[in-house]
């Protein structure tokens, strides 16, 4: 889940500002599960190299030992882990001119390198004849040598079924890149338990950490998983890392909490956010910044010693003020909630005098406000406290603010703009004749 809490402040907006994870919105039916965060350790990707100009085959062959866009025969194999399964495949080269019946194997007379070669050259081969050790690290360090990822899977896939995983890690611990493409390939196919036999062995003890925590996304039930995201907690994780798993389950077993007093709330009927706005989905599993958006939308009013109280949640898992107000503001919008929008930005000094201030920048409180269909009366008064002019003068003039850009070109005497503004208001309108009035007046001194 995307619930990693950055401890510094310069990185908190970073984190939440890139967050892949939408906030939760009723016009969507399905949102974003969270996905799991992955080791630090980057395993390389497969990479594929363009084959050698010496290739003198004159047919290009697929893993199926067909000509690609042919049509696969029957029993051939369709993927590397089918070309190297427990039952070997049989050797398949088609030799261009032979007559039905003169077809013969030379695999066996094929060396490691030309093996390699071929399964490069996306030819069919045995390798079982590649019975002692010897052949096979020979095999696997000819594959490696042609820097082609596929072939070092198939190999490995062989190696994977000949070879006791002692033996195995054994050799891979001194062959990197080799090892880096098992790991891959082990993740690749969810064989978790050799993967964390292999990090077991190599004492790689973060990595086994964060595998066993992965094996969370295979439990449905949420009591089921939070008790298990609790047996998470203590491993060997980076400090950053076990922050992450701390919040984790916080967040679900207040969401397990939330979820079922609400579910209870909504049946019952007699509580009327639930009964203007139904619930479109669970909040379990969901992310951080969704559960506040829910929270400040169904529980806006409740008492910080509450679960569900956006205070308690902000508080809990120290969301940043700036995040704080995006979400809560997004979510009393969309309810129309003029007087808590007013209340979000409304600040009082020591002498008990009120100002505005808005730790997103009024501009996006603006954005904000206009996709929820504010009125222009709300909407101006936002407009109004940017301070930026030329930002002010823009936004005015994109959401029909009239006495807004009227009154800000009035200010900066620009008789050019406010000339040119008269066109876009309506014929007979009351802004019209204000701006009438104002480009007659003798009080102002234009300066253009």
């Amino acid at each position: 889940m995307g619930l990693r809490m950055n401890r510094t402040k310069g990185d908190e907006e970073e984190y939440w500002n890139s967050s892949k994870f939408k906030a939760f919105t009723f016009d969507d039916e399905d949102d974003e599960l969270s996905q799991l965060k992955e080791s630090k350790r980057a395993v390389n990707s497969l990479r594929d190299f363009v084959d050698d100009d010496d290739d003198d085959d004159l047919e290009r062959v697929s893993w199926s030992g067909e000509p690609v866009g042919s049509r696969t025969r029957p029993g051939s194999f369709q993927s590397l882990s089918d070309a190297l399964s427990d039952t070997p495949a049989k050797s398949y080269a088609p030799e261009l001119g032979r007559p039905k019946g003169e077809y013969r194997d030379y695999s066996n007379d094929w060396s490691p390198s030309d093996t390699v070669r071929r399964l490069r050259k996306g030819k069919v081969c045995s390798l079982e004849r590649f019975r002692s050790l010897q052949d096979k690290l020979q095999l696997l360090e000819e594959a490696v040598s042609m820097h082609d990822g596929n072939v070092i899977t198939a190999v490995l896939i062989f190696l994977k079924r000949t070879l006791s995983k002692e033996i195995l890690f054994r050799e891979l611990e001194v062959r990197q890149v080799a090892l880096r493409h098992l790991i891959h390939f082990l993740k690749e196919i969810g064989d978790q338990k050799l993967l964390l036999d292999l990090f077991r062995f190599l004492d790689r003890t973060e990595e086994l950490a964060l595998s066993h925590y992965r094996e969370h996304l295979n439990i449905q039930d949420p009591d089921k998983r939070k008790e298990f995201l609790k047996t998470c907690i203590g491993l060997p994780f980076s400090a950053e890392d076990s922050a992450h798993i701390q919040d984790h389950y916080t967040l679900l077993e207040r969401q397990i909490i939330i979820e079922a007093n609400d579910r209870h709330l909504e049946s019952a009927g007699q509580t009327e956010i639930f009964r203007k706005h139904p619930r479109k989905a669970s909040i379990l599993n969901m992310p951080l910044v969704t559960t506040l958006f829910y929270s400040c939308f169904y529980h806006y009013t409740e008492a910080e010693g509450t679960f569900s109280s956006p205070v308690n949640l902000k508080k809990t898992f120290k969301i940043p003020d700036k995040q704080y107000v995006l979400t809560a503001l997004a979510a009393r919008a969309k309810l129309r909630a003029w007087n808590d929008v007013d209340a979000l930005f409304t600040t009082k000094n020591w002498l008990g005098y009120t100002k505005k201030r808005a730790p997103i920048g009024f501009h996006r409180v603006v954005e904000i406000l206009h996709k929820n269909n504010a009125p222009v009366q709300i909407l101006q008064e936002y407009v109004n406290l940017v301070e930026d002019v030329d930002t002010k003068l823009n936004l005015a003039t994109k959401f029909k603010c009239h006495d807004v850009v009227i009154d800000t070109c009035r200010d900066l005497k620009d008789r050019q703009q406010l000339l040119a503004y008269r066109s876009k208001v309506d014929k007979g309108s009351a802004e019209e004749e204000k701006i009438d009035a104002l480009l007659s007046s003798s009080q102002i001194r234009w300066k253009n």
